[in-house]
């Protein structure tokens, strides 16, 4: 395990490193969906340039969520990047500002292949993440500013494709969201013990979240591909009593360490949902591809936290 004064590993700390896997998967589920839905083929380098620019403002919502919670977090988590003095408040600021910067320039490159979707999605993720960092995080509508830029990261990923977006895509997108906004609500106090009414409302919450995912084949123009999955709804039960479970445990014994291991179950969770959508409009090998970047993820949560 490295060194915790290893001044490289302060900064993949600060930038949650682990999630950032989580990220990348909602991106390439969502450019894979569209693919399928307008039967085009994925325009691979623009789909390099959705995911970095994902990639990039994700970290940069990273960054700027522990450099607004520093004077917090120097109460309550001393141990972390910014309140240690591992990592300098000036350069956790010009971190995050390069990060949004060149994250949205990513998504402006890919408009001169695609259009302007990808441009306007980025620019209103930007503004998402700056918002729920700076202003809203401490507020009851945080979560759902969190949801936001969830359900905007997966369109990202939709926009390398030209064609008009159906109830499909906004579905999928808005599931995805969703269950976010109940992670959200559910870490809202993981650093101390948490309200037991508030982690059971955000459980119902994540299995919305889920059963829109688990209905979205019912959307497709095959109206034939449900039924040629019928172990698809009891693999969203299975999905759905593990997340659960973890979850009802926190709630029996909401202390940090519960509601954090929780979390980061439901986070990591991200990565097999992409892989699911994925292998149900593309196939067996696209949704393996998703589901390696669980390796990373898994790993690097071994060495800094996620939460």
């Amino acid at each position: 395990m490295p060194r915790r004064d290893w001044k490289l590993l302060a900064y993949l700390e600060l930038l949650r490193l682990p999630n950032v896997f989580t990220a990348v998967a909602d991106v390439l589920m969502g450019g894979w969906l569209a693919a399928a839905v307008a039967g085009t083929a994925l325009p691979q380098g623009v789909m390099a340039l959705a995911v970095a620019a994902s990639g990039c403002l994700y970290l940069a919502g990273m960054v700027w969520n522990d450099y607004f919670d520093r004077n917090h977090d120097l109460q309550l988590r001393p141990a972390r990047p910014i309140p240690s003095r591992r990592v300098p408040e000036s350069a956790a600021q010009w971190l995050g500002s390069e990060l949004i910067i060149l994250g949205v320039a990513l998504a402006m490159v890919a408009t001169y292949f695609v259009g302007w979707r990808p441009a306007w999605i980025s620019l209103a993720l930007a503004a998402a993440v700056l918002a729920y960092d700076g202003l809203l995080k401490s507020t009851w509508f945080g979560p759902v500013n969190m949801g936001l830029c969830r359900t905007l990261n997966v369109l990202l990923g939709m926009s390398v494709i030209t064609a008009p977006w159906q109830a499909v895509h906004y579905t999928v997108a808005g599931g995805i969201g969703l269950y976010i906004v109940g992670v959200t609500w559910f870490a809202r106090t993981e650093a101390s013990t948490s309200n037991r009414a508030l982690l059971l409302a955000s459980t119902l919450v994540m299995w919305a979240g889920m059963a829109m995912l688990a209905w979205f084949p019912n959307l497709l123009a095959d109206s034939a591909i449900s039924q040629k999955f019928e172990i698809w709804y009891f693999f969203w039960l299975l999905l759905g009593a593990q997340i659960g479970w973890r979850c009802l445990r926190a709630v029996g014994n909401p202390q940090p360490a519960h509601v954090q291991l929780a979390v980061k179950n439901a986070l990591f969770s991200l990565i097999i949902f992409d892989a699911a959508v994925t292998m149900v409009v593309q196939g067996w090998q696209p949704a393996i591809l998703i589901l390696l970047l669980l390796v990373p993820s898994v790993v690097l949560s071994r060495w800094m936290y996620v939460t």
